[in-house]
């Protein structure tokens, strides 16, 4: 499993994105703001939006906000600043690549804070696509093994064309093309089947294996990066047990 499916795994699970909703929905005003601005106010016609949309009503945004958003990005209400889309990239502990993916008002003070963090953490900036290569756009769809149907998976996902299904001991993954993703996640959503993860991400290609302080100071990077308030999504092509997760998770720090 790669390393940013791990991470939102272990985010699920440990409840993080409920610890900060009214962050999250900061992120997400700000890309349904983004996307009306840049592709219209229809999201039957916009496809970003309506991604967008469907992410804010599953973190259980008001409709209201939504709304607000929109008018906001297509300059019908006032307050909707226009956020430039910049895109990050550097390495982690033990050279793990990452691709930062921002919203800013301000680039200059975005790229001083990404630095900062970076090198903080054993971290370090790098130029324009020195690890971009190493990622493919693909949807992404995760299920915990233990709640689903690992056959109906395998069957909806051969249904809807999926690119590729990969199980481990806890979790099926499900990954697609772009164009395929919204078919793919609407077979799951119309079986009613439960999902931790459904988005369009970066798949790194190759994976760097971490453990003990390595380990732990890429999670507590990648933490501090999603906390930033212009940071929309990190990937990173870290590799790191389920046990190791676990222990970090629980808080057990190497020695």
């Amino acid at each position: 499993m790669s390393g940013h499916s791990k991470w939102s795994s272990i985010k699920h699970k440990k409840g993080l994105m409920d610890a900060k909703r009214g962050k999250i929905f900061t992120k997400l005003i700000r890309e349904i703001m983004t996307a009306a601005r840049l592709g219209g106010g229809n999201p039957e016609t916009n496809a970003r939006l309506r991604l967008a949309i469907q992410h804010a009503k599953a973190e259980n945004m008001p409709k209201d906000n939504i709304e607000r958003a929109i008018k906001k990005g297509l300059g019908a209400i006032e307050g909707g600043e226009n956020y430039e889309e910049c895109i990050y990239e550097g390495y982690g502990p033990g050279g793990v690549a990452i691709l930062i993916e921002t919203l800013t008002d301000n680039k200059k003070r975005t790229t001083a804070e990404i630095r900062h963090i970076l090198s903080r953490l054993n971290g370090s900036l790098g130029e324009a696509g020195c690890v971009s290569w190493l990622f493919q756009k693909k949807g992404f769809i995760s299920f915990d093994k233990s709640v689903v149907d690992e056959d109906k998976i395998m069957e909806l996902a051969l249904e809807g064309g999926a690119e590729d299904v990969r199980i481990d001991e806890n979790e099926i993954e499900v990954y697609t093309d772009v164009s395929s993703f919204e078919k793919v996640k609407k077979l799951f959503d119309d079986n009613k089947i439960p999902y931790m993860v459904a988005e369009i991400s970066m798949i790194p290609q190759t994976s760097v294996k971490l453990q003990g302080k390595d380990a732990e100071n890429m999670l507590k990077l990648m933490e501090a990066l999603e906390d930033s308030d212009d940071v929309q999504k990190v990937y990173a092509n870290f590799d790191i047990s389920t046990e190791e997760m676990e222990r970090i998770s629980q808080g057990k720090i190497s020695s």
